[in-house]
């Protein structure tokens, strides 16, 4: 979570969007900014609870591929609806997903599920597998830029992270004209990533101050 910001806050310098694939070392859930911890709790008992940077609800995290987007304020996607921008990643994910042989669709509208079931359900835009939601994501657009967060549920089917992670990255290319780059050392906000979670992200108070 400290990385993704430090990623949002990096955008006037960093100038180019960034692509970051990561992963969780034990089960967790994370819960958007703007949601109440009290709340979160009730409806989940994984642990630890992780605030997100971004809005949206409760999503739980283990064998979840997660992902995040940055974009600088002067990149087109900056300036599209949240709505639009959360369907151009999910129309992004199905491609990459039928590169690997896996016929998906974006939903076409929502399917209410119980609360704290983000992955029993699913909204307008989410991405599905056979009716079921396999991905959703939360935004947070400021003016320094453009950061979404997603988590992908993998079907079960005999798919290699690494073989979607190319597939995103190859997608992107073909479609958007994407050159992808390793950032250089100097250039990561690793720094700020540490601050961040020095001061805020390892502190309880933060996850709970609401």
């Amino acid at each position: 979570m400290a990385l993704d910001e430090a990623l949002l806050d990096a955008m006037p310098r960093l100038g180019k969007p960034v692509l970051r694939f990561y992963g969780w070392t034990e089960p967790a859930a994370s819960f958007g900014y703007f949601q109440k911890h009290a709340e979160v709790e009730r409806l989940t008992l994984l642990r630890p609870l992780v605030r997100r940077p971004t809005g949206g609800g409760l999503v739980p995290h283990d064998a979840d591929w997660t992902y995040s987007l940055a974009f600088p304020a002067a990149h087109a996607w900056h300036r599209l609806k949240a709505l639009e921008s959360y369907r151009r990643v999910h129309e992004w994910l199905q491609s990459a997903f039928a590169r690997l042989g896996v016929e998906t669709e974006v939903a076409a509208g929502p399917r209410k599920a119980a609360p704290g079931q983000c992955f029993a359900g699913h909204e307008r835009f989410d991405l599905l597998w056979r009716g079921q939601k396999i991905a959703g994501a939360a935004q947070r657009r400021t003016r320094l830029g453009l950061l979404i967060q997603g988590s992908v549920q993998p079907p079960p089917l005999s798919l290699a992270k690494a073989a979607w992670q190319q597939a995103m990255g190859d997608v992107a290319h073909l479609d958007f004209g994407a050159h992808w780059l390793e950032p250089e050392p100097d250039t990561a906000p690793s720094a700020r990533a540490s601050e961040l979670a020095r001061q805020k992200y390892s502190q309880a108070a933060y996850h709970q101050k609401r």
